[in-house]
């Protein structure tokens, strides 16, 4: 067997095992309000769209999900709410780690890491306005 043949299945099987690893962290993500969902299913869409048709169309016909993924997808958008959820989100993980008194260095890291994740999603439209 080719080389690459094989390279490009092992690929594929390792972009299928990350995809099904963030749904399940999207669906943890429902149920605990302080981890995000969306973000898991746009970055496990990302990975079916590089493996797996079929696993890509299910997510983007997920009656919840879908349309939010669709435009994600199409036009990059983030809706409103997503932006209200991912700041709340993303604060009171900053408030649960300045209590636990980390070092200094990790709570500059973090706030970088957080501000720049804002930074991008308000840089994000909110709607899909068809030209």
């Amino acid at each position: 067997m080719n080389l690459k043949v094989i390279l490009a299945t092992y690929k594929s099987i390792g972009y299928q095992l990350l995809g099904l690893a963030l749904v399940g962290l999207g669906i943890i993500g429902i149920v605990l309000p302080v981890m995000p969902t969306t973000i898991f299913f746009i970055l496990a869409l990302a990975c079916f769209t590089r493996s797996s048709p079929k696993l890509a169309a299910w997510l983007l016909n997920h009656p919840r999900y879908g349309v939010t993924l669709r435009h994600w997808q199409k036009y990059k958008v983030v809706p409103v709410k997503a932006k209200w959820f991912a700041g709340i989100g993303m604060s009171l993980g900053f408030i649960v780690l300045l209590l636990c008194a980390p070092p200094w260095w990790v709570l500059l890291l973090v706030a970088c890491i957080e501000i720049a994740v804002m930074i991008y999603l308000l840089s994000r439209p909110s709607k899909y306005l068809p030209m």
